[in-house]
């Protein structure tokens, strides 16, 4: 995983993490203790979106796309293009769709899946 911190949409760092965690607890004490606020992510079990959620982690799920151009469109705030969108998301007007407003977080630590 890559963890991004950005702060007034200028990115200040950047790491790999390797998580060795295969459970949904696992991974949201893991990313909880980094301080990821949001994660971006392709696909995503439901269980673990809700366990991340409910610990306070914003998803922004079904995101695909060269990594570069996705932290720049977050940080931009047009992750919501479809350009992002993974085959088979669904509509974003939608308003079931779990994406989330795009640009949310701006001044985040944002982790790419």
């Amino acid at each position: 995983m890559l963890v991004v911190r950005l702060r007034r949409n200028a990115e200040m760092e950047r790491w790999d993490v390797v998580l060795f965690e295969k459970e949904p607890e696992g991974i949201v004490r893991s990313l909880s203790e980094l301080g990821i606020e949001v994660l971006i992510c392709g696909a995503i079990s439901q269980g673990l979106r809700l366990a991340l959620e409910q610990a306070g982690i914003r998803v922004v799920s079904h995101v695909c796309g060269e990594l570069e151009l996705v932290i720049t469109a977050f940080n931009e705030g047009s992750l919501g293009q479809p350009e992002f969108a993974m085959p088979g998301c669904c509509d974003r007007r939608d308003p079931r769709c779990r994406r989330g407003p795009p640009g949310q977080g701006r001044e985040n630590r944002a982790a790419c899946a």
